[in-house]
């Protein structure tokens, strides 16, 4: 005998979109060894990586509290 698919609902397709994309927010897809394997995204602030936003926005008194000396001008 065949089994016959079910159709999702409507509520049911809008669930897996929403998981869908949340996903996409949270993992990203890369090449390690010839495999594509999903890992974690990098953390971002406003869509610039953390190291970029800290370099371009930090003042000179912080980098010091946090003994960051190579990023001071």
């Amino acid at each position: 005998m065949v089994k016959v698919k079910k159709k999702l609902s409507l509520t049911q397709k809008r669930a897996k979109k929403a998981a869908k994309a949340e996903r996409q927010k949270k993992y990203q897809w890369v090449f390690m060894n010839g495999k594509q394997v999903r890992i974690k995204r990098p953390p971002t602030v406003d869509g610039i990586p953390v190291d970029q936003f800290i370099e371009k926005n930090a003042d000179p008194i912080w980098l010091h509290q946090n003994e960051m000396w190579e990023l001071m001008p």
